[in-house]
């Protein structure tokens, strides 16, 4: 394919869905493996739903998540501006053009007329109430109305909206890339708004404009988008742009775990997980709603997660970078039914981010959560050390300071567990006799902590496995946890045997 041109088009109503990011991500993905363009386009025509702050909450999600695109409103291009409500002009011509090849028409009913019209054809039980090409009959417009009734009524500054007009008894044949053949009769569909009353488009007529004075090529957008695809495909048809409209192509729902419904931030916030991948501040409310970003999730393990909702690459294979994500994309491999979304596989795939990045990466993070949650000073030093010992066990990066508390604070309590089951008359002179020999070392590492603590233990006739899991206890009052001779080497030798000491008195005192 040459040259590719795909469109985020988001509206700036709100925080920036994790399902948008996804829409996001396939749109990326496919323009980077076909060597295309990205394009961030802003729909806002409307207005009434605009929300201050969303727009930059979108430019600053696509950049956190390493999707940055080619062309936008802060990128620029040569077909800008990328913004709808700074393309205003533009669409007129178009709606003209429509209204005089008598594919759109005028329309002048008042919000009760059209409430009227919906309360009748429920009344005959008329399942889906719409604005069709039967109910247009029964309407003020400019089929029903006289041409200088219509005359009149815009010199007067009557309010009007333009609709498609849309073919009787027709067929609407549309190829999907994931979907293969959509065919929609024209008598299912409604005459939509095109142009508002306050003279700014609506989505259908706007997206269909800028994606062709774009040279967008592929659409690439969620499955809530295919009911209008036969809409958009006549919009083509009538503005004569037919042999250059872009390939559609429609993702699959993303579902509430259980499978059962798409995803919303309610589901999402009874089952405990995010739904924006950054925080979101609702404007009205002031509620925040904490972002993937802020509980903790790297953005390469968002976005390795996000690629196998509704996609996969036919291997085993599921870690992916983002470079070999767009080597291995492929729109033959979207699938076509809706993927539930596994937040507990999310978390996998940021445990195995965790363990595979850069230990010194986190260390500032380590730092600062030492600080601010328990008042504690790390140094580098021991931050990643910490991080080192840990890795292997936490989801995320604030688990560092929680699960390395150990390192800074002798134990106030012991596993009783442990204590009641392993404790014997010889524990404490085995610990002890270790402790004395350890604090001989102000730096050691764990493998010579481990031959020390063998080493000893044996030659006094004790077997040191007996006593491993009691030394643990009284080192970090745990009956479990990361590698104890890491642990020992960390807290170094003479501070090690101190706090064995220590533990040891505790308990004989409690017993």
């Amino acid at each position: 394919m040459e040259n590719v041109r795909v469109r985020f088009a988001p509206s700036p109503t709100g925080g920036l869905h994790i399902g948008g990011v996804r829409t996001a991500l396939f749109n990326y993905l496919f323009a980077k493996k076909n060597n295309g363009k990205f394009i961030l386009r802003i729909e806002d025509t409307d207005q009434a739903r605009f929300v201050e702050g969303a727009e930059e909450y979108i430019k600053k999600t696509l950049n956190w998540c390493g999707i940055s695109p080619d062309e936008g409103p802060d990128q620029g291009g040569d077909f800008g501006p990328y913004r709808q409500s700074e393309r205003k002009e533009i669409y007129r011509q178009y709606a003209d053009k429509l209204l005089a090849e008598g594919n759109a028409y005028y329309a002048f009913d008042t919000p009760e007329e059209l409430e009227a019209m919906r309360e009748r054809l429920k009344e005959s039980r008329v399942v889906n109430p719409q604005y069709d090409t039967i109910t247009r009959t029964t309407m003020q417009n400019s089929l029903t109305l006289s041409e200088e009734e219509v005359k009149r009524r815009i010199a007067n500054g009557d309010p009007y909206v333009i609709r498609i007009k849309i073919p009787k008894k027709e067929e609407v044949r549309l190829k999907d890339m994931v979907r293969g053949w959509v065919m929609v009769h024209t008598e299912v569909l409604d005459d939509k708004v095109l142009m508002k009353s306050d003279g700014m488009p609506t989505y259908h007529l706007a997206n269909i404009v800028d994606d062709h004075l774009m040279k967008i090529t592929h659409v690439i957008r969620g499955e809530e988008w295919l009911p209008s695809a036969p809409l958009h495909v006549l919009l083509y048809q009538f503005l004569g742009w037919e042999e250059e409209m872009p390939q559609f192509a429609h993702l699959p729902l993303i579902l509430k775990p259980d499978g059962n419904g798409k995803l919303s931030k309610r589901a999402a916030d009874k089952a405990g997980f995010p739904i924006f991948p950054m925080n979101w501040k609702d404007s009205e409310s002031n509620e925040i709603s904490q972002g993937f970003k802020e509980i903790g999730f790297l953005p390469e393990a968002l976005i390795n997660f996000l690629a196998f909702l509704g996609w996969n690459p036919g291997t085993e294979q599921e870690i992916f970078t983002l470079s070999e994500l767009v080597n291995e994309f492929s729109d033959t491999r979207i699938n076509k039914a809706g993927t539930k979304f596994d937040f507990e596989k999310a978390k996998w795939f940021n445990q195995q981010y965790i363990r595979s990045t850069n230990s010194a990466l986190f260390s500032e993070k380590v730092i600062q959560n030492f600080k601010e949650k328990y008042d504690i000073d790390c140094s580098p030093e021991t931050a990643i050390q910490i991080i080192d010992l840990l890795k292997e066990r936490v989801t995320f990066p604030a688990e560092f300071a929680d699960g390395g508390l150990t390192i800074f604070s002798a134990p106030t309590s012991f596993d009783e567990k442990v204590i009641n089951k392993k404790w014997s008359e010889e524990t404490p002179k085995a610990l002890s006799l270790f402790a004395e020999k350890l604090q001989l070392h102000e730096n050691i590492s764990a493998e010579s902590v481990k031959s020390l603590f063998w080493d000893t233990l044996e030659a006094a006739g004790y077997k040191p496995g007996q006593f491993m899991q009691t030394l643990r206890v009284v080192l970090t009052g745990e009956g479990s946890g990361p590698d104890l001779m890491t642990i020992i080497e960390i807290l170094g030798g003479k501070s090690a045997a101190t706090r064995i000491k220590s533990s040891i008195n505790a308990l004989m005192n409690k017993a």
